[in-house]
């Protein structure tokens, strides 16, 4: 028999599915070569993913096993999904999640510091694959105690917000500022939270949902084999409906399958201000009558979107946030 499924969990060889929106999780393996045309992604099941599974007869969810798991023998055709180029010196790239309503990227202004070019990446990306963007910016509590970090939040805001048209959600996991709004924006979707290691994603869906517990983690993988020791991207649902998939800390992500003529297309104020460049392509670093260059100098464009474009331009392999 064959059923329709998403992946909730994935720990390389194993995966958890459920048939959303019902929350019944059963284990399943992979049957034989799945592989996508043309892709270069070293996990070609990703969770989000939407899998056809054959199942054993008499197939109970309740009564799945290692011994009786569903068999994934193909993936349904995606909406949209975030990619980001290996940490290792290959051409391979690594699917952070599928089938994604809005993605969350949760930063702070320190402990630990928001590494722009690092965030840009990530934006890029959201924006080549059609996935909403939200900053959230966690740990206002500290910076809220703090008047000289009033001016980094301004500043931060002018460049996001004012200038690139990202909607910025101040956040604070401890005190509950913006974990209402942030609830909302949520429920009813699947959503996608990343971010650097440090940044308080596993207190944030804490904070949206008291019941779940990302850091000892709600899905058992008793009934698989061996002992996983690795954190792994996994999905959990949320009281108020929808679900979110949380991302272990991301240490490095380099842009996949862009050209650099298309890296500017991906930020919203170069591609407002490129249509009235002189030549086409532009690659706005020299050429006379370029319209970003113009809009850099009178303050349209800031100068760290514009750095973090260059270094783009010119970096032909990951961008590394540091160690």
């Amino acid at each position: 028999m064959e059923i329709t499924a998403t992946v909730i969990k994935n720990t390389g060889s194993h995966f958890l599915l459920s048939r959303l929106p019902q929350w019944k999780l059963f284990p399943a393996v992979l049957k034989g070569k799945i592989r996508l045309g043309g892709s270069v992604a070293t996990n070609p099941v990703a969770v989000g993913d939407r899998v056809t599974v054959e199942v054993p007869s008499g197939f109970s969810e309740d009564e799945a096993s290692e011994d009786n798991a569903a068999s994934i023998t193909s993936i349904l055709p995606r909406d949209n999904y975030v990619i980001r180029r290996s940490t290792n010196l290959s051409r391979q790239a690594h699917i952070i999640a599928a089938n994604v309503d809005r993605a969350f990227i949760v930063v702070t202004l320190a402990f630990p510091e928001v590494k722009l070019p690092f965030l840009d990446r990530l934006l890029v990306t959201c924006e080549v694959y059609g996935i909403p963007a939200v900053i959230v910016l966690n740990k206002m509590d500290i910076f809220s105690a703090h008047e000289e970090f009033s001016e980094e939040v301004a500043a931060f805001r002018h460049i996001y917000q004012e200038t690139a048209g990202y909607e910025i959600i101040e956040v604070s996991a401890k005190t509950g500022q913006g974990i209402a709004q942030l609830r909302e924006m949520m429920s009813g979707k699947t959503s996608l939270l990343s971010g650097v290691s440090g940044v308080g994603k596993s207190s944030l869906i804490k904070a949206l949902d008291p019941a779940l517990n990302p850091r000892i983690g709600e899905i058992s993988l008793a009934h698989l084999q061996g002992t996983h020791t690795t954190t792994f991207y996994e999905m959990y649902p949320l009281a108020t409906g929808g679900f979110i998939i949380d991302t272990p800390g991301i240490r490095g992500f380099g842009l996949v399958d862009l050209e650099k003529e298309e890296i500017p297309l991906y930020f919203p104020e170069m591609l407002s201000a490129s249509r009235s460049c002189r030549f086409t392509p532009c690659t706005h670093t020299h050429e006379p009558g370029c319209a970003v260059k113009a809009a850099l100098e009178s303050g349209e464009i800031t100068p760290e979107r514009y750095n973090s474009y260059l270094g783009m331009l010119s970096e032909d392999s990951k961008y590394r946030t540091s160690e």
